[in-house]
């Protein structure tokens, strides 16, 4: 796979056979990866807690009614 270094950017080269821009930057390929898990976490955490919620809610009202 021929590649050429972009100018000016020393973490990116062109692939000259698909004519692709490749970053070859790891450490920021893996951070972003991190940054990326823990997104998910945060959403799974907020979903637990929505869930939660809606159970307390629903105990309530049942209390409530009885």
């Amino acid at each position: 796979m021929p590649t050429i270094k972009i100018k000016d950017n020393l973490h990116l080269e062109r692939d000259m056979s698909s004519q692709a821009i490749i970053n070859n930057n790891n450490t920021a390929y893996q951070q972003r990866l991190k940054q990326i898990e823990r997104s998910d976490q945060k959403e799974n955490e907020i979903a637990g807690i929505k869930a939660d919620l809606a159970e307390i809610k629903e105990l309530l009202k049942n209390l409530g009614g009885n």
